[in-house]
């Protein structure tokens, strides 16, 4: 075994570097080994053609956490947050809606279609609200086994079960975001299409469901749960989202978190049932008393712990574990930002939509789900275009604009054909979206990069390209995240542990999960010493 470390991280997508950041401010050797030749996983800024740089995969910061922020020092590490516009939704014709942390204003624009879905919007948003922060304050909490027989498992389950005693009520109301579909939760409260639409977009993102689809109004609230300023807690960061994995990384690099790039982790080093180590692709091996992965949990358990060290119902567990993903990902370098036929600055009060959601209606959401459902990309997509180079000039040329556009669906697996066929027709289809709503922007287009699924699991290892590492459903969330009995980021295999966003509280750019991993190794350290 070669150099050797208290801590080997395998991944510096943006929770491994807060795992490593935090075990090296407290004192721990820390390496952190990256794949491929940029760190920041999926966090990342990348010329994808030349004079043109994007947040290649994510795109905005909505959920990384102020509590890390503030621990790691990211603002004086260079993180700067520019915040966005309210969010513009484009309806078809002259036609759109607003939606904004401004509650009057919201109803302002919901009373343009139902006065009634308008004075249900600021009881709907307490409710929502009231739910939210009844989740994050389970963010932090380590997962408990309730069927494990150990005193120190009775002692924590009892202690969660404490600490949350006055939840009362309100784990009925989120029992009902955890079950019910978005469009029923949302038909409790609104009567209008369009009002639904504007929040049940929330709960397609990034998810293989539609909005009537049970369980995806929790997906609503995991969206909405930023708390940071603009639109649902959303912003721009200066120099793309690589910014914050690099911030991330110098506050490591300040307590001697070390990071080696280009360095694939092939194995994961097991004797007598404890992990000591990795080996990489090419040869080199490093040793180390803890194994923190912040690989998926479908790679960690199925390619770098071989399968004698693990029991057999984990495995099964993992294979069941649900990653079908149908996301996409449009980087485009352009002329000029998309010219929306329906914005008007002087009725919206802001000078241009950075930030927008096309998807007029809960059935053209559905529609959109239909198609991929039947294996086939959405002959209508719906799409999140954003304009970061309105407030950020690092990232194109002088008078020149990157729009990212994600959105859904387009399916890992295409019933008939393969996506190296298939990819420039979708591509022209979520063109021709854009171009309904702005005409004649794809004209001033210069250069496009189209990421679908397999693109997304090949570049940076999202598990069938899914942005989540994982579903968010009531089954995959919690203490069967990813699979029971090992929620809680610890494994079978004594000194290894999950990072990732395969663990609780799941997909986003948080940081938490790189948090809580690095509180439980510390947790655990003086007896794996």
């Amino acid at each position: 075994m070669g150099a050797n470390y208290d801590v080997i991280v395998i991944g510096s997508g943006h929770n491994g570097l807060v795992c490593g950041s935090y075990l090296a401010r407290a004192g721990l050797r820390v390496l952190v080994l990256e794949r491929r030749p940029v760190i920041g996983g999926a966090a990342v800024t990348e010329e994808f053609t030349p004079g043109f740089r994007a947040s290649r995969f994510s795109y905005v910061m909505s959920l990384l956490h102020p509590r890390i922020i503030r621990d790691l020092e990211l603002r004086a590490m260079g993180l700067e947050v520019l915040p966005a516009n309210d969010l513009f939704c484009p309806l078809g014709g002259d036609d759109y809606i607003v939606f904004s942390d401004d509650v009057r204003r919201t109803q302002a624009e919901f009373a343009r279609f139902s006065k009634r879905d308008a004075e249900a919007y600021p009881a709907f948003a307490r409710e929502l609200e009231a739910s939210a922060a009844l989740v994050r304050r389970l963010l932090f909490e380590t997962p408990v086994d309730p069927v494990r027989r150990s005193w120190r498992n009775f002692r924590d389950t009892a202690s969660l079960l404490w600490r949350h005693r006055r939840i009362g009520d309100r784990a009925y109301r989120l029992v009902d975001l955890l079950g019910q579909s978005a469009y029923d939760y949302l038909s409790a409260w609104f009567e209008s299409d369009v009002v639904k639409s504007v929040l049940a977009y929330y709960a397609s993102i990034g998810t293989f469901a539609g909005p009537r689809s049970p369980g995806t109004a929790y997906v609503i609230m995991h969206h909405v749960m930023g708390e940071h300023q603009g639109a649902g807690g959303w912003g721009f960061v200066r120099g793309g989202m690589g910014e914050i994995s690099a911030s991330i990384a110098r506050s490591g690099a300040r307590h001697g978190m070390q990071v080696i790039a280009g360095a694939p982790v092939a194995e994961v080093v097991i004797r007598d049932g404890r992990a000591v180590g990795v080996r990489c692709a090419d040869g080199r091996e490093f040793g180390a008393r803890v194994v923190a992965s912040n690989a998926t949990a479908k790679t960690l358990f199925r390619r770098l712990v071989a399968a004698e060290h693990l029991p057999p119902e984990l495995l099964t567990e993992i294979d069941r574990f649900r990653t079908t993903s149908t996301a996409f990902k449009l980087n485009i370098a352009a002329e000029r930002p998309p010219h929306y036929r329906a914005f008007d600055p002087a009725k919206t009060g802001f000078a241009y939509p950075s930030y927008v959601h096309i998807g007029p209606g809960i059935d053209y959401l559905e529609r959109a789900f239909d198609d991929a459902k039947y294996g086939s990309y959405s002959a209508r997509p719906f799409m999140t275009p954003v304009v970061p180079t309105v407030v950020d000039d690092t990232l194109a040329p002088p008078g020149k604009h990157v729009i990212n556009a994600f959105g859904g669906h387009a399916p890992y697996t295409l019933k008939d054909g393969s996506w190296a066929d298939a990819k420039p027709r979708f591509t022209r289809v979520a063109l021709d979206v854009l171009d309904d709503m702005a005409p004649g922007f794809s004209a001033g287009i210069i250069d496009l990069e189209m990421l679908v699924p397999p693109d997304l699991e090949q570049i940076v290892g999202l598990p069938q390209g899914h942005i989540f590492h994982g579903e968010l459903s009531l089954d995959q969330l919690f203490l069967q995240r990813p699979a029971p009995h090992v929620a809680d980021y610890r494994t079978p295999v004594r000194g290894l542990y999950q990072c990732a966003s395969s663990s609780h509280p799941g997909g986003g750019v948080s940081g938490i999960p790189g948090h809580n991993a690095a509180r439980e190794i510390l947790r655990d350290w003086r007896r794996l010493r």
